[in-house]
């Protein structure tokens, strides 16, 4: 599994219309779709999964940015948009070819039985996308897993070992499918996640790889703060593991956003905003902002390791009342080599 940086050949993102996910607000989740789009195509393809024709001639109406051309529509009916978690994990073998994981999702410890249907959706796309599809056999979601691309992946305890997903899988059965499915080596283990997090401890929310050998994690300063624990404890974990050259990895803070709190799905919870959960375009990188002065900080730290891209923040105020914002609502696509050009060890990729 490559890193996120390397070259992608496009972005897949499912149209959002589901009014119990956003009760009150679709209409402005769709509105940031339409701005991330509009980021993205410039430099790369946008896959968009829409249920239907109408739904199609109605997102083509708004998308009246010059680069709309490069939105490539498939009308394959979903119930959510959170395609991290359901679609396919994309793969590249040591000759430049794609390949992908089609993982069980069954929507988040069986939680939301209408969205279980989405764990349909990787084999669905086999048609176009003409690439190997590898079934692990396992329940794993996207946004629980976070690779450098050199062997390395990040997890979070909280999620995989939960029984809701895997009961009776051990960490070391769990383990052997990622050196088996993601070509890794080195798995390390962060305890878990942030309060009103529905997934039970993404990882996408918690820490991210920015270069082969650096992450930025979420932090919380303030000791009165319910996140300060679980997050300190993640931070000291990742300061004491190793790259996959055994070299120490370099760790730096985002501090989160203040706590929110309000009402989702019928009862009152923090609701989980983390700057973690932005998404690497080949020369953008989308930074989920909060309406927070933490905004700046994060957007300043992500510009600084991504000279060469431009962080663009939206304003995810109201997606996060998904329980998820931009990460978790879109899935790269690598960029590989034509077959004619394809050579043993050769990998394609783009510098930060």
């Amino acid at each position: 599994m490559p890193a996120e940086w390397r070259r992608h050949t496009a972005t897949w993102l499912t149209w959002p219309k589901d009014p119990e996910t956003w009760p009150d607000r679709v209409p402005e989740v769709q509105e940031i779709f339409v701005q991330m789009m509009a980021a993205l195509t410039p430099h790369e393809v946008v896959n968009l999964l829409v249920d239907d024709a109408a739904t199609e001639a109605s997102v083509r109406a708004r998308c009246t940015f010059a680069s709309a051309a490069n939105i490539r529509f498939h009308q394959i009916v979903t119930v959510d948009s959170w395609i991290r978690d359901y679609g396919p994990n994309f793969l590249v073998n040591v000759q430049g070819g794609l390949a992908y994981n089609d993982w069980i999702f069954n929507a988040w410890g069986d939680k939301y039985e209408e969205l279980k249907k989405d764990n349909s959706i990787p084999a669905l796309l086999d048609g176009i996308l003409r690439a190997q599809r590898f079934e692990p056999g396992i329940v794993l979601e996207g946004g629980s897993i976070e690779v450098n691309g050199e062997g390395v992946v990040l997890t979070t305890e909280q999620c995989l070992l939960n029984p809701n997903r895997n009961p009776g899988l051990t960490k070391s059965d769990l383990e052997k499918h990622f050196q088996n499915y993601l070509g890794v080596s080195n798995i390390i283990w962060l305890p878990g996640g942030i309060a009103g997090d529905d997934t039970d401890g993404h990882i996408d929310n918690l820490a991210r790889f920015i270069d082969a050998g650096t992450v930025v994690c979420a932090y919380e300063e303030n000791e009165n703060d319910e996140n300060h624990a679980p997050l300190r404890a993640n931070y000291e974990v990742l300061k004491n593991s190793l790259d996959q050259e055994g070299n120490p990895l370099k760790v730096i803070r985002i501090p989160m956003p203040p706590a929110r709190h309000d009402i989702v799905r019928g009862k009152k919870t923090r609701l989980p905003e983390s700057h973690l959960n932005f998404y690497i375009g080949n020369y953008a990188i989308l930074l989920p902002t909060f309406r927070s002065e933490t905004d700046e900080i994060a957007a300043r730290t992500l510009q600084e390791f991504f000279p060469k891209r431009s962080v663009i923040g939206i304003d995810c105020h109201n997606m996060i009342y998904g329980a998820g914002s931009l990460h978790c609502i879109s899935q790269q696509q690598p960029q590989v080599l034509a077959k004619s050009q394809a050579q043993p060890g050769l990998a394609m990729s783009v510098k930060n």
